[in-house]
């Protein structure tokens, strides 16, 4: 009888950073478990900890992996339509896209936020953000940076929330780029 082969998965962490993020989808992060993870990813159940330490590691590298896509759709969108609004659509969008990165990103208390790889994602997708800040800044309409900045980010972060959470008037209707750019509008004065 000729011997087997050994096992090769290709690229494990991402294989289980993959299965992560669909059981967080599924049921949130209380019935996340490296050892779950392994039997959905088909390896064993080492293999997880060997990558990530612990489960805290694992919601680190959602974590970091949420912030770079993240900061990916706000530069897009910002190279696209050279938009402040449309910079916020595309946050609303990611959380709709991503709900699972979205929904660990801004728990600290599941992750270690002082991880390298996090914190420099967090800090390329806050540019992303307040580089839109930033453009209406220059044209003398802008208030402070810093506070236009946090004005901005609250009231994206809080209507993907909302949204997410189908705590919205349905009068919204269901597209949640539309909703964004009628409740955004108001605030930025373009209706």
């Amino acid at each position: 009888m000729p011997p087997t082969q050994p096992y090769h998965h290709g690229d494990l962490r991402q294989a289980v950073l993959t299965a992560a993020v669909a059981v967080l989808n599924e049921s949130g992060p209380a019935q996340l478990s490296l050892r779950d993870l392994a039997r959905r990813a088909g390896v064993s159940h080492a293999a997880p900890a060997h990558h990530f330490g612990d489960k805290a590691g694992l919601l680190t590298a959602v974590a970091a992996q949420g912030y770079q896509l993240l900061a990916d759709a706000l530069t897009a969108a910002q190279q696209r339509h050279a938009d402040f609004l449309e910079v916020g659509v595309a946050y609303v969008r990611f959380a709709v896209d991503h709900r699972a990165h979205f929904e660990v990103m801004f728990r600290p208390d599941l992750y270690r936020p002082d991880d390298p790889e996090v914190a420099t994602a967090r800090q390329r997708a806050a540019d992303a953000l307040y580089g839109g800040v930033r453009s209406v800044a220059a044209t003398g309409r802008g208030p402070d940076i810093p506070l236009a900045g946090v004005a901005a980010w609250s009231l994206v972060h809080g209507f993907a929330t909302l949204w997410l959470n189908h705590a919205l008037p349905t009068t919204l209707g269901d597209d949640p780029e539309t909703a964004t750019r009628a409740v955004a509008a108001i605030l930025f004065h373009t209706t």
